[in-house]
Order: structure tokens, then sequence, then C-alpha cells
């Protein structure tokens, strides 16, 4: 696999994988960030508006993580052993999927807005439910803030047996 690494086309692919998974990671966060900053109870429109388009910018970005994880594991990366051997990998990926797992109650929350917006009304959001939203968006940002930890920790074989 290492020599087939070596051509400058596979080079280009595995560094285009790379940037994306960095990429896509980078505006999970960045729109978290952003979720974070707008929740409140009772939005105005155009920031109830902007909150939807947020998550499913998020949504998108997560799943271009998942894949070109994926895609880096199988054949862009170190080889699967490196990763699948590795406990913190999997911590890595329980994280990931802990996260995803968290953000369903901001989305389908999210996605009922949608029905008053579309009828030209606002959603009616309490301080509790923004509370709520806050709470789970710190625990998320929490949870995506220490993926990059575990990687760097894998890159340098911590983790791996001896």
């Amino acid at each position: 696999m290492a020599g087939l690494l070596s051509t400058p086309s596979n080079v280009l692919a595995s560094a285009g994988v790379a940037y994306v998974h960095y990429l896509s990671f980078m505006v999970c966060f960045g729109a978290l960030v952003l979720e974070r900053r707008l929740i409140r109870s009772n939005p105005e429109r155009k920031d109830a508006i902007l909150m939807v388009i947020t998550d499913v910018t998020y949504g998108v970005a997560a799943l271009a993580v998942l894949l070109t994880g994926i895609l880096r594991v199988l054949y862009f990366g170190q080889g699967s052993s490196f990763y699948t051997e590795n406990p913190l990998f999997w911590w890595k990926v329980g994280t990931y999927l802990s996260v995803g797992a968290l953000s369903l109650y901001p989305t389908i929350t999210y996605i009922l807005w949608a029905i008053p917006l579309r009828k030209g009304e606002l959603p009616q959001v309490s301080e509790a439910l923004a509370a709520r939203l806050r709470w789970v968006l710190n625990i998320e940002l929490a949870g995506f803030a220490s993926i990059p930890l575990m990687a760097a920790l894998m890159a340098r074989g911590v983790g791996l047996p001896g």
C-alpha cells in the first residue's frame, strides 16, 4: 500500500480526502458554535431560519466527516489495522457517534420549527427549551473538541499495542 500512495495521483487523492475530512470537521464545529450563539427563547425569524440552515450545514458536514473518515481508514491512512487495533480510535468513533446521537434532539426541534416558519409564523421557543438546547449544544461542542486530541494522540502511536 505504501508504494501505491507514492504515485502523484494517489498522493493528491490522499491529501484531498484528508483536506475534506479536516475542513468538514471545522465546518461541523463552526456550525455548532453558531447554533450555540444563536439559541434563545422566541428567536426572531431570521435567527430561526439561520439555525435551521446551520443545522442542515452541520448534518452535511458531519456526513462528509464520516465518509472521508471511512475512506482514510480503508484506503488513504495508515492502514486499517493502525486504526482498528487502537482503543483511542474506538473512543474517537464512539465520541463522534455520541455527538451525532445528541444532535438528533436539536435537529428534530429545528425541523419542527420549519412548520411555522413556512407559514410565516415564528416558532414558540420557551426559555426551558432554549436552555435544554444550549445544554445539548455545550455537550456536543465538548465532545467535538475532544476528537482532535484523540486523533493527535493516535497519530503519535498512543494506544497501539506494544
